[in-house]
């Protein structure tokens, strides 16, 4: 959402692409916002009202005067990027991920409520923190990081071998995650760099589990969540930088155009 919205209000994307893209996470998208007041301002449903659909919210976000978006994956430790305790970030914390047009004053956050049905609710952002910008090599440079120091601690304390198979599993995670399609114009190391975070997520996740039929001593477990923390936090912050490098670039693009 963050990416093609950014797209749409810079010229570089038509608002069917953008909501075309939306189909691979949900086949329908609805949008509230999340007060009367709000709903009032932007011409959306309120929190009572029936949900429209996802042009709705490109017509909002346009006039609120949004130029691009951040995303932000706040869990709890760690909510950068988030306006304090408001009910946005709450919102966005419970769900685990959020967008923010900082210069509309406007956060999105996306929930799934049904099958296949994926509501984005609006919300008036309060007093946001100085932005933080991280550059995508170094985002880049700390995953790996993370990666290794992380792999190397499970290897001395001998978690791997409780994991049989666990390879096929992986393999399983990647393929099961959805691919989403990217504007024509999207600069590919950021691309690369979403994949790098989709493969060590899903190693993350196998890695988190319990082996069927062979569990650990709470001590290991302990041990392996220790050891498996910084490169969650590593993989959340790829994540971000690549999407703020794909909007950087396509806004700079269509503004040399």
């Amino acid at each position: 959402m963050v990416v093609w919205t950014s797209a749409w209000l810079h010229g570089a994307a038509a608002s069917d692409d953008v909501v075309d893209a939306l189909q691979t996470w949900a086949e329908d998208h609805e949008v509230r916002a999340a007060s009367d007041e709000l709903a009032t301002r932007l011409e959306l449903p309120g929190p009572q009202g029936r949900p429209a659909g996802a042009g709705l919210l490109l017509a909002a976000l346009r006039k609120a005067g949004a130029a691009r978006g951040d995303l932000v994956l706040p869990v709890a430790g760690d909510v950068r990027g988030l306006d304090g305790a408001s009910p946005f970030s709450q919102f966005a914390l419970r769900c685990g991920e959020a967008g923010v047009f900082a210069d509309a004053g406007l956060g999105v956050v996306p929930e799934h409520v049904a099958e296949g049905v994926l509501r984005w609710s609006v919300f008036e952002l309060g007093v946001l923190p100085p932005a933080e910008y991280v550059p995508i090599g170094e985002a880049e440079h700390g995953m790996a990081s993370a990666m290794r120091e992380a792999a190397s601690t499970l290897n001395d304390l001998d978690i791997a071998r409780h994991r049989p198979g666990v390879r096929g599993e992986i393999a399983e995670a990647v393929s099961a995650r959805p691919q989403p399609d990217w504007p024509d114009d999207a600069p590919q190391r950021p691309l690369r760099v979403l994949q790098r975070a989709a493969e060590v997520e899903a190693i993350l996740r196998v890695a988190s589990d319990d082996a069927p039929g062979g569990a650990l001593s709470s001590s290991a477990t302990r041990a392996r969540t220790d050891a498996l923390r910084p490169l969650f936090d590593a993989v959340r912050s790829a994540r971000c930088a690549a999407v703020a490098e794909m909007v950087r670039v396509l806004a700079d693009r269509t503004e040399q155009y």
